[in-house]
């Protein structure tokens, strides 16, 4: 075969899957589904993004997973049509908390409430029930405290593709 044949027959198996599953997929579990390497699925993943920025889906990625899902400009149209009626809207509070979360990640709650200067319990518990964040670990300190990073769901609330496609920012004060 020809290395676009490879290349095209891969992209029919990556958007295959990524289309039938429930959730992201791990770019390794492609490359073992697929029989081919992780540089290769890789490089099918970036032509699937590229296509299909143009078109009612997209290509949603962390550094080792990648799900489809419906293009932002779209939302509420899929949502009508979904019947969905929530009220999407977070606290100041949450959203501060979020951004923190989503510029520092891995980030523990005590460096969040020394940014912050308040207590964030209650942000916390409100970003994690609505699956925007999630405990990515422990830190290497006394207590081992929990790591927090943004989720899939994050990115599909903000309409990013991925965590980079976060605006630039200003200055956030460095961790202790």
């Amino acid at each position: 075969m020809a290395k676009d044949e490879d290349l095209d027959r891969l992209k029919l198996i990556v958007e295959s899957v990524l289309f039938v599953a429930d959730e992201p997929v791990d770019v390794s579990a492609l490359a073992r589904i697929a029989d081919a390497g992780l540089a290769e699925v890789q490089q099918a993943i970036d032509v699937l993004a590229a296509d299909f920025g143009r078109r009612g889906v997209r290509i949603q990625r962390t550094e080792s997973a990648v799900q489809m899902v419906t293009a932002p400009e779209t939302t509420p149209y899929v949502e009508r049509f979904l019947g969905v009626e929530e009220d999407h809207r977070l606290s100041h509070a949450a959203l501060e908390t979020l951004a923190i979360i989503a510029y520092k990640q891995p980030i523990t709650r005590q460096a969040i409430e020394k940014i912050r200067g308040v207590n964030c319990d209650r942000a916390l518990a409100s970003l994690r029930a609505r699956s925007l964040i999630t405990e990515v670990g422990r830190a290497h300190t006394v207590g081992r405290p929990y790591l927090f990073g943004t989720t899939f769901r994050f990115l599909e609330y903000f309409g990013l593709e991925n965590p980079e496609d976060l605006p630039p920012l200003a200055e956030l004060p460095a961790e202790q």
